[in-house]
């Protein structure tokens, strides 16, 4: 029940914010009882906790009160799928998905429905946002916890812009409790800027770490750091991009895992590696409320039904090209795919699908996941570290640190193998090409191909080598605004292309 509390006051604070929707409207009136609004609510420190709770609920939960129906949370079951098809690493396999397809063959509009799911629930919790922003320091409460808390609120405002500029680049920026009803486009300097100050500020409130069992699914100083050296490293500005990427890495605070296959382990939530991550199943101290991730139902094969796991479906899964960037002997590989099916009449081969997100003697039927999904993890800092550094022209650090994640690749779960070879002597040009193939390797759906192609420019030419006949175009490096937005809103204009 206290799941749902908070999805019902997230959804009740959106209602009086926004005015009374059909969904809403509908809502009050089935149960007057739960009516809650920003007047009567805001009071206790319980409020201020309940409120951004309800900000990390649109992470991950079904917006069951949407209008036409349920909407995937940001990291449900839309956003990394969206950003996987459009790039090199993804097909669609779920029948009846045109939008998917639409997607892995960039042939999607402004119709897409696809992306009219990841715009709304990206500024319903922006809503939230701005909301507990705006009310919790009025709050009599304890001053750390309230700076805390705000903290946490501009951290998951500023991640939710960065998703929102680097996919449809100009866009409202919203920023206060009440905002106009027919804002105008920001221009994307604008929006960075608005960014950078979030994690900013979030990064001078926020703790290091939290009470272990406590913060699994909160935002860190860490996090926030994290996140402004990828910001940082989007708009090519190495110098802060190294800076704070070496300021995650000298808190001491995070490190690999030495087998690739603990990154992925239920165990491992919360763990060493993870930087930030969204909670999915069991809550165990995390922001969690009633939702499992889809990452098994939609990645694991249908064959698995003979080895007695159920509702694999197999909807989306790599392309070859993918596959084969991995060398045998990488450990990634055997982790991060399956490609085996072990009938009782006898083993065989099959395509590759992506079984990482799977822990099998823990969630032996597959079905849904509780594996958390990784926005950013340690990984990724020591290669926007690397990456930053190469462009610096501090060669040796950069190939130090590319080389710290390629050592693990080749832990092969009891003694180091001779693949996967440290890098020596690239130049600066195959420095970019190895740091954007290793980051392929590493965090393969994981959320991140389409905004490494789209910011290194490699779309149009490494995309066509995965999929063949399919040709990404200049607009392809922005998503188009929903049609729906667009239509409602004269002062919105559609990206060029679309």
């Amino acid at each position: 029940m206290k799941s749902f509390r908070i999805q019902l006051i997230a959804t009740l604070l959106l209602c009086s914010w926004a005015g009374l929707n059909f969904s809403c409207k509908k809502f009050l009136e089935e149960d007057p009882k739960n009516q809650v609004t920003i007047t009567n609510f805001y009071k206790t420190e319980s409020d201020a906790i309940a409120a951004v709770n309800a900000i990390y609920a649109y992470l991950n939960s079904v917006d069951n009160f949407a209008v036409g129906g349920n909407t995937a949370g940001v990291y449900h079951s839309s956003f990394w799928l969206a950003i996987g098809l459009a790039s090199d690493e993804m097909l669609n396999n779920q029948l009846g998905a045109s939008n998917f397809d639409q997607l892995s063959s960039f042939s999607h509009t402004s119709m897409n429905p696809t992306m009219e799911e990841i715009w709304g629930m990206h500024y319903k919790t922006i809503s939230l946002a701005n909301i507990a922003i705006a009310r919790i320091p009025g709050i009599s409460m304890n001053a750390a916890l309230r700076d805390r808390l705000v903290g946490e609120a501009k951290f998951l405002r500023g991640l939710m812009y960065f998703n929102l500029v680097r996919m449809y680049g100009e866009v409202p920026l919203l920023l206060e409790e009440n905002n106009p009803m027919l804002p105008n486009k920001a221009s994307v300097d604008a929006v960075y800027d608005a960014i950078i100050d979030d994690l900013d500020d979030a990064a001078n409130a926020l703790p290091l770490n939290y009470v272990a069992g406590s913060g699994r699914g909160r935002a860190t100083k860490g996090a926030a750091n994290a996140m402004l050296a990828k910001v940082y490293l989007t708009l090519k500005n190495w110098e802060q991009a190294s800076i704070y990427a070496k300021k995650v890495i000298d808190s001491q605070e995070y490190e690999l895992w030495q087998d690739f296959a603990d990154v992925f382990k239920l165990s491992s939530r919360a763990g060493k590696e993870a930087i930030f991550s969204v909670g999915f199943g069991d809550a165990n101290g995390a922001i969690i409320f009633w939702e499992v991730g889809q990452f098994n139902v939609r990645l694991l094969p249908r064959e698995l039904s003979v080895e007695g796991v159920q509702n694999s479906q197999g909807w989306q899964f790599p392309t070859m090209h993918l596959y084969n960037q991995f060398e045998v002997d990488d450990r990634r590989r055997e982790v991060t795919f399956l490609t085996e099916i072990n009938d009782p009449n006898g083993a065989y081969n099959i395509r590759p699908y992506v079984k990482k997100y799977w822990d099998r003697p823990m969630e032996p039927q597959g079905n849904n996941s509780s594996n958390d999904f990784p926005v950013i993890r340690y990984a990724d800092v020591l290669l926007m570290y690397a990456e930053a550094e190469n462009e610096l022209g501090h060669s040796n650090v950069a190939h130090d640190y590319i080389n710290e994640v390629r050592e693990r690749a080749r832990f092969n779960g009891t003694t180091y193998a001779n693949a996967v070879p440290d890098y020596s002597g690239l130049t600066k040009e195959q420095f970019r090409d190895a740091v954007l193939k290793e980051r392929m390797m590493e965090f393969v759906f994981e959320g991140h191909r389409w905004f490494d192609l789209a910011r290194t420019g490699k779309l149009e030419t490494l995309v066509p080598v995965a999929k063949p006949g399919v040709v990404p175009a200049a607009r392809n490096y922005l998503f188009p605004l929903p049609q729906r937005e667009v239509d409602l809103n004269p002062n919105l204009t559609q990206n060029t292309g679309y």
